[in-house]
C-alpha cells in the first residue's frame, strides 16, 4: 500500500518463533529482534554499544511455517517489512503505543555464519533430495541457530559445459 513505512532491521532473535494458525488455518509466526547499534570510540579505541531496539515481528502463511523450523533464539536475522503502530489501554488504562514490524522477508544473516538452503517443493514442503536448480537441503543446530556451526557439506551440482560455439544463456556467475 501507498504511504507504508518498508524498514529493513538487522539483529538477534530474543526468542524462539512462536507459530501459531488462524481459525481459517493461515499460519502466523510471531518472534521479537533486538537490534543494537555499535559505534567505535576513537578515544577509547574500543567498541561501544547504543540502545536496544526491541521490535516485535509477524510473518504469514508459508514464510511463517520456514522462519518457524529455521530459525531460533540468538540467531542473527534479517527482516524487513512494513512498520506498524498500534495504541492500546492496558489493564490499568493507561494508554500504550507499540510498534510492530508485519514481515515481507526474513532470514539468517551471513556476516558471520554460513547457512544452506531448503527450497519448498510446490506443496510446501521442503524437499528432501537436492533440487536440479543447486539448492541444497539443511537444518540449523540444535544449539538453537547456525551459531558459527556449519551444516554438512555437500558438493554443488555440475555445471553444464557452454555450448562449442562459446555461448551461453546461464549468467556468467
Amino acid at each position: 500500500m501507498a504511504g507504508e513505512t518498508v524498514i529493513t532491521i538487522v539483529g538477534n532473535l530474543v526468542d524462539d518463533p512462536e507459530l501459531r494458525f488462524t481459525p481459517a488455518g493461515a499460519a502466523v509466526c510471531k518472534f521479537r529482534v533486538a537490534s543494537t547499534p555499535r559505534v567505535f570510540n576513537k578515544t577509547t579505541n574500543e567498541w561501544e554499544d547504543g540502545d536496544s531496539l526491541f521490535l516485535t515481528c509477524s510473518v504469514w502463511r508459508q514464510a511463517a511455517e520456514n522462519a518457524a523450523e529455521t530459525l531460533g533464539r540468538g540467531m542473527r536475522v534479517i527482516v524487513q517489512g512494513r512498520l506498524k503502530q498500534r495504541s492500546y489501554e492496558d489493564r490499568e488504562q493507561v494508554k500504550r503505543t507499540v510498534y510492530e514490524l508485519d514481515v515481507d522477508e526474513v532470514g539468517p544473516s551471513l556476516l558471520r555464519a554460513s547457512a544452506v538452503v531448503t527450497k519448498n517443493t510446490g506443496t510446501g514442503q521442503s524437499s528432501a533430495a537436492p533440487a536440479a536448480d543447486g539448492w541444497v537441503g539443511a537444518r540449523p543446530a540444535q544449539s538453537g541457530g547456525w551459531g558459527g556451526q556449519q551444516a554438512p557439506a555437500q558438493a554443488p551440482p555440475a555445471q553444464p559445459s557452454p555450448p562449442a560455439s562459446g555461448h551461453s544463456d546461464e549468467p556468467p556467475f
